[in-house]
């Protein structure tokens, strides 16, 4: 069981050297701290969109900063966003409680929920937030708690983004009472959470296919999604516009959703230069339609 966690986090672990600025930084103590990063324009009294970036099994939060690379965008269009951290599983990985699937290998009790709750309201209390635009992205893990957050907690979430992770299996178990916009981005030769489904350890998690196809029904789309353009460039190292776009029309909800296929995409793509004005564009274009 240790040696398949290992390959496990060693296949979710990718850090990528990319650097950006930080045009302000608050510090959240607590029993589990978070920085909130300020854009440089952020003006108090105007409601500003907040996105909050979730890493992936074993990885920390400066991974998902840098990983997603998020700063310069957001900086520019006046978003808030946060890092912050997963608890420690006996091996000492840094983990979500997200979904049966990924990544609560020890049955800890931790309410990831609570706690990313706790951070809305944390930054919400001390500067202007737009509560029809708050959003989640995560990869791997991070994007499975992304999931959790739209399925639970959806009166909260306008939209998610999920690289590379899955929903509930079950889809009893997602149960939202507010309809929320899902972006899945999934590479084809996803080598960790497979794109066609699979199973960690015992538990099963669903395709990137049916995971958007829940999404569709749920937010009472039209009967399948159709394949639209422009292809997007969203891994560096695949040459071309590797990233085909399926999407769901006519949602009668207000929301969205969305399948991005990285193709012949690994679990960790080395991201584009533009992907983060990609998927921002993508949150801010589905706000809450009613909070």
């Amino acid at each position: 069981m240790f040696r398949a966690r290992f390959t496990l986090s060693v296949l979710l672990l990718s850090l990528l050297p990319i650097s950006q600025s930080q045009a302000a930084d608050v510090v959240y103590p607590g029993e589990r701290p978070f920085t909130l990063v300020l854009p440089s324009n952020y003006q108090p009294g105007t409601p500003a969109p907040l996105i909050i970036g979730l890493h992936g099994y074993t990885a920390e939060s400066p991974y998902a900063q840098n990983y997603f690379a998020l700063g310069k965008v957001a900086d520019e269009k006046g978003i808030l966003t946060v890092y912050p951290s997963g608890s420690k599983d006996t091996n000492g990985y840094l983990f979500w409680n997200a979904t049966p699937a990924c990544c609560n290998f020890d049955s800890n009790a931790v309410d990831d929920e609570a706690y990313l709750l706790s951070i809305i309201d944390s930054v919400s209390k001390d500067h202007t937030v737009d509560p029809a635009r708050i959003y989640i992205i995560g990869h791997s893990n991070g994007g499975f708690m992304a999931h959790r957050m739209a399925c639970n907690q959806s009166d909260r979430i306008a939209a998610i983004v999920s690289l590379a992770g899955a929903t509930y299996s079950n889809p009893k178990s997602c149960n939202p009472t507010s309809p929320v916009s899902v972006l899945q981005i999934h590479g084809s030769n996803d080598e960790v959470i497979s794109y066609t489904g699979g199973y960690l350890f015992s538990s099963a998690y669903p395709s990137a296919r049916r995971t958007i196809d829940l999404w569709g029904k749920l937010n009472e789309c039209g009967k399948k999604p159709y394949r639209v353009l422009p292809r997007l460039d969203l891994d560096r190292k695949i040459s071309g516009l590797e990233t085909t776009v399926l999407r769901y029309k006519g949602c009668k909800t207000g929301a969205n959703s969305e399948l991005w296929t990285i193709n012949k995409g690994k679990h960790s793509p080395e991201l584009s230069a533009t992907f983060a004005k990609s998927v921002i564009d993508y949150l801010l274009a589905h706000p809450k339609k009613s909070v």
